[in-house]
């Protein structure tokens, strides 16, 4: 593509070189590049691109997209904005034609749930014979293959390529997680979403977002970006607020909510270990469901999807039928089975309500004691730590605090942190620093009636410690500690 069609719409503050050239690709990663490469330089919290352009130089790219000054090459083209990273979402749309415009877009949005709806959206549409492309925390889904993923939302270059691949490889729609990182950083700009889902607003992030109004006012962005309709959890704080915001747009505004009036409602819900069943309200009907996974925020996510879904035009039996087989999500609220008579539980939940959440749902079904395992992670935010430790010193039968991702800090001290909610007269906790004898520890310790649940990681087969990644699965441990005893 011509570097003109590449820069079409984009605001630039000065061009130097030759812009009568062809273009292959675009990177903002130095060690991605070839020749015929468009090198962004971007201005990131560990490094600065502009840093990178000799090395992007020797591999063959020629034309630079910069916001500082740098020496000028004289057989190179240097385009120079005001923001380097925002434009880069919008040359990335530009190379790619576009592609979100060409299929549709759902994207969700909030603390906790995403993963799920998303997970529950794109069985839903695959049960119904579409194609569709799926993008969040556990890994990515062109159509054709499927990657781990390393972020929730990937880079605007590099979400603008999977919606290409989605798009060639036949994709109808594409179910995406909506990061505020996302969001506040300019990742999605220039991605045309059909709906918009937000689940709720708890504390989190705080150290990229400083407050918790900045943290959803990154949120409601995406909000700004649909054109079908915007689906809103009413029961939330936060919720309310975006929907006060964004309720007059021209894009249609739904709501669902188990607490207030909503256009979509849950009456009469009723949970156990099986799953839970409720009242389906909607404006078009009313219908008694069962969904096979426990839990109030099943309730919630399931609303959301059901409104996604009646949007999107799906079928009512079509929906209801997925949703009464569903297999679940890897990592949330998940059993591992045995036959020992005691229900381990593995779970995302790394945040205050989240971890708030399961416990609750577990206790609904426990018959014995219910017994957690967390910790939190490192170089994140540490005015999350003692909360979570009194909501699980105050949820649990007993509770052992270990440690979950310590990145780069020291685990000892991030247990302190937790430590600091925990009533020292209550001697229903310990502490185990090493995760995989904590949950031995709990797993051992049980016996049949109770329920142990493993808190902080699910999905994830890692646990990062320093800057290194190390394989680590609390499904595998707790298979093989069941396997024992």
């Amino acid at each position: 593509m011509k570097l003109d069609n590449i820069l079409e719409g984009i605001e630039f503050l000065s061009i130097v070189g030759n812009k009568n050239i062809d273009i292959n690709d675009i990177q903002y990663d130095s060690r991605k590049v070839e020749e015929g490469t468009m090198f962004i330089c971007i201005k990131g919290f560990v490094s600065d691109g502009h840093k990178f352009i000799d090395s992007a130089y020797e591999k063959g790219a020629r034309v630079f997209l910069i916001q500082d000054d740098v020496e000028f090459k004289k057989d190179c083209t240097y385009i120079k904005v005001e923001d380097s990273r925002k434009t880069m979402a919008k040359v990335a749309a530009n190379l790619c034609e576009h592609p979100s415009d060409k299929f549709n877009v759902i994207g969700v949005t909030g603390t906790n749930g995403k993963t799920s709806i998303t997970t529950f959206i794109n069985e839903i549409l695959r049960n119904c014979d579409k194609k569709v492309g799926l993008i969040g925390t556990i890994k990515i889904f062109d159509g054709d293959n499927e990657v781990p993923s390393n972020s929730t939302t990937p880079e605007s270059v590099d979400l603008q390529k999977i919606f290409k691949k989605m798009l060639n490889n036949g994709c109808d729609c594409c179910a995406m997680e909506v990061s505020s990182h996302s969001l506040e950083l300019n990742r999605v700009d220039d991605t045309n979403f059909k709906i918009g889902i937000f689940t709720n607003l708890t504390p989190d992030h705080l150290d990229f977002h400083k407050t918790l109004e900045n943290y959803r006012k990154a949120k409601e962005k995406l909000f700004y970006k649909t054109t079908e309709a915007n689906i809103i959890n009413i029961d939330d704080e936060g919720g309310k607020k975006i929907y006060d915001s964004i309720k007059n747009l021209d894009t249609k505004c739904l709501t669902y909510g188990i607490e207030n009036k909503a256009d979509f409602m849950a009456k009469n819900i009723k949970s156990d270990a099986s799953g839970v069943a409720y009242t389906l309200i909607t404006p078009m009907y009313e219908e008694e469901i069962f969904i096979p996974v426990p839990g109030k925020f099943t309730v919630y996510n399931t609303l959301a999807v059901i409104a996604a879904c009646e949007m999107l035009g799906i079928d009512k039996n079509d929906y209801l039928k997925s949703l009464r087989n569903t297999g679940g999500v890897s990592g949330r609220f998940e059993t591992v089975p045995n036959n020992k008579g005691i229900s381990v539980i593995v779970d995302y939940a790394h945040t205050p309500d989240a971890l708030e959440n399961v416990l609750k749902t577990a206790r609904e079904f426990v018959e014995g004691e219910l017994i957690s395992v967390f910790g939190c992670g490192g170089d994140r935010d540490s005015e999350k730590r003692p909360l979570m430790g009194k909501i699980g010193q105050n949820l649990s039968d007993r509770c052992i605090i270990t440690s979950d991702n310590p990145r780069t800090e020291n685990p000892t001290l991030i247990i302190e942190d937790i430590l600091d909610g925990l009533d020292k007269n209550n001697k229903n906790y310990e502490v185990i620093e090493d995760r995989k004898e904590a949950i031995k520890k709990a797993i051992k310790s049980s016996k049949k009636g109770d329920v142990v649940l493993i808190a902080g990681k699910g999905h994830e087969n890692y646990q990062i410690i320093g800057k290194t990644k190390h394989h680590f699965d609390d499904k595998e441990i707790a298979r093989e500690v069941l396997a024992l005893i």
